[in-house]
């Protein structure tokens, strides 16, 4: 029976020839002179599941130079870049190493160090953008420590690529403190006569320093974070509610203590299930979420949002006769809304404002303003419910009655026809597709109906004035005594 456990503290090189034999034993189907570490036969268990060919395996190259500073610049990592520079570089520089930092998915995102083992790193593409997961380039210490979760040492012929056993690494994976998921691990890399035992307490020891430098700077943002949005926690009045982190941390709460400390956040904002207290709302903030705990309301109040938008380059709405002063975008958002009663998502809602480049971040950013500024009206609140988003009112809009008459045949009253366009400073691709079905509804109506007092309504709008067809039509119908002649203009 083949003995367990490794001197670690033995000659590096004779050590690297023992782990060479004992890894050809253990791929040949037989046991070597001792069994390999647990963490390293179960690392090569999973990289050949993965395919990663023991003989002629390679990392994929996934990031081109190009892309790597906007990744690097994203990555919740670079703000701890000097941390584990200070920590590790020099010694990496005189033990003639590479530090090297990864993302989540093994990523080679950084890599600086000793400038003759990068040469040889460079040869193995041991280099940034590179994938050194153990399903691309097998059994490594950043790989395994990723996918173990754990910090690990990885030496010579314990790498399951052949081509990587003239290296020694060590790696530790850094955990974000709100979330607690790995986001990256930190390695040092060199030639198998470098190998120490001690290695693996330093990577360790950096990474803990990275993660303590994000623990500060997590509790500053939540610290901005409350400052910020305390007035949206306190608005809720005596209903329970809460202030999130990002990833669901309970930041603050009313009543204090009411909720736990961290709640498992729904894909986009909306209802999640809270135990005992029932269902509560999670809507996006700027910065954060704010969680709210709905009393049910034991009657229920018809609620009217009126939305007379054509021809309103400032609209208004009106929410049970009283007014409600909107932006453009908020318009926009509710018109697209009245045009799907059964709702949209975050993502539906993105396309139609922006087309194709929009975000459903910023739609749920616009939604949670849209719903504070309709909640500040008495009876408001409610009016725009989410998950999906819709409206859960009578909704009276002269656009969607001008619609319905133009599918039904009708021509639309004279005084909608004389309004003008549907938010005709609009450029949204879903309220322009609207706008450009009424328009030509309307004026094949009209024209077709051949009724002066709406002829006469469609020439007074901005569109109507220069349409010579229309003016024609006018003139052929009026009679000549009619004073409306003279604003026509001579004829062509």
């Amino acid at each position: 029976m083949a003995r367990t456990g490794l001197d670690f503290w033995g000659d590096p090189v004779e050590r690297a020839a023992l782990l060479a034999r004992v890894r050809d034993a253990v791929l040949g189907g037989g046991s070597g002179e001792v069994a390999p570490r647990t963490v390293v036969s179960e690392s090569w268990r999973r990289s050949l599941a993965a395919h990663v060919d023991p003989d002629r395996g390679a990392p994929a190259h996934v990031f081109a130079d190009g892309e790597l500073a906007a990744v690097r610049e994203a990555h919740p990592l670079a703000p701890v870049l000097p941390i584990l520079r200070t920590t590790l570089l020099e010694i990496a520089d005189e033990a003639m190493h590479v530090m090297i930092v990864t993302d989540a998915q093994g990523h080679i995102l950084w890599r600086e160090g000793a400038a003759g083992m990068l040469h040889l790193a460079d040869d193995l593409e041991l280099a940034e953008g590179f994938r050194w997961s153990e399903d691309s380039a097998g059994t490594n210490a950043m790989g395994t420590s990723l996918a173990s979760g754990a910090a690990v040492q990885i030496h010579s012929s314990e790498h399951l690529v052949a081509q990587y056993h003239r290296f020694t690494c060590a790696a530790a994976p850094i955990r974000d403190p709100d979330s607690g998921e790995t986001i990256g691990a930190v390695d040092l890399t060199g030639a198998v006569r470098t190998f120490h035992p001690s290695t693996l307490a330093l990577v360790t020891a950096a990474a803990r320093l990275a993660e303590n430098h994000l623990a500060t700077r997590q509790a500053i943002r939540d610290e901005r974070l409350r400052t910020r949005n305390l007035p949206h926690l306190s608005g809720l009045g005596d209903s329970p509610g809460a202030l999130l982190s990002p990833a669901g941390r309970v930041l603050a709460a009313t009543p204090h203590g009411w909720i736990d400390r961290r709640i498992d956040l729904p894909g986009s904002g909306g209802r999640v299930s809270l135990a005992e207290h029932g269902e509560g709302i999670v809507e996006p903030l700027a910065e954060g979420w704010l969680l709210r705990l709905e009393r049910p309301s034991t009657t229920r109040v018809p609620r009217t949002l009126a939305l007379p938008f054509l021809g309103a380059p400032r609209p208004v709405a009106r929410l049970d006769g009283r007014p409600v002063r909107l932006g453009a975008r908020h318009a926009e958002l509710l018109a697209l809304l009245a045009m799907h009663p059964e709702g949209l998502s975050a993502d539906a809602l993105a396309v139609e404002l922006y087309g194709e480049r929009g975000n459903p971040v910023t739609v749920r950013a616009e939604m949670h303003r849209l719903r504070g500024l309709l909640e500040a009206v008495p009876n408001g609140t409610g009016v725009v419910k989410p998950q999906p988003y819709r409206i859960d009112a009578r909704v009276d809009a002269d656009f969607l009655t001008m619609r319905d008459a133009l599918r039904a045949g009708r021509v639309p009253d004279t005084a909608l026809v004389g309004r003008g366009e549907l938010l005709p400073t609009s450029d949204a691709p879903g309220i322009r597709a609207l706008r450009d079905e009424l328009d030509v509804g309307v004026r094949a109506a009209v024209l077709r109906g051949g009724d002066t007092a709406a002829l006469w309504a469609l020439s007074r709008t901005p569109a109507g004035r220069d349409d010579l067809a229309l003016v024609e039509r006018l003139r052929h119908l009026l009679p000549v005594s009619d004073p409306r002649h003279a604003e026509l203009g001579p004829p062509p």
